[in-house]
């Protein structure tokens, strides 16, 4: 049987995933601590979320310990990827080019940015390593 894709994530669960990703396994206070003083979440309301991220698949549960500990089921990479493609195949229909100018037209690339993309440009195409 093939495993199911994890669900798309939220807004708020891509704050839990953002911590998690950044930190590591963490507890649900661990993850409260960081995204409290910005958000001002409460302690049970992101218990509450990560308890569904887990039903839905984003997230792994260690339950060996008194605190269970919680770690994301994809790396960000992989999060961003899955995010992109449903992007890229609901608002562009599967236009690749049309994501990329409409993300050109919605904030000015740094000099810095545009050297990397024609990186990644020159990669795709072969014509470097």
């Amino acid at each position: 049987m093939k495993k199911a894709k994890p669900a798309k994530p939220t807004e708020a669960e891509l704050s839990i995933l953002k911590v998690l990703w950044r930190q590591g396994p963490c507890t649900v206070r661990q993850v409260w601590d960081q995204i409290s003083p910005e958000q001002r979440t409460g302690y049970t309301t992101v218990l509450k979320i990560m308890q569904i991220m887990a039903e839905k698949g984003l997230l792994e549960r260690d339950e060996r310990q008194r605190s269970h500990v919680y770690k994301p089921r994809q790396s960000q990479d992989q999060t961003q990827r899955q995010v992109v493609g449903h992007l890229l195949e609901r608002l562009f229909a599967g236009s690749a080019p049309r994501l990329v100018m409409q993300l050109l037209a919605t904030r000015k690339a740094s000099p810095e940015e545009l050297a990397e993309i024609r990186k990644l440009l020159d990669q795709a195409e072969g014509k470097r390593p």
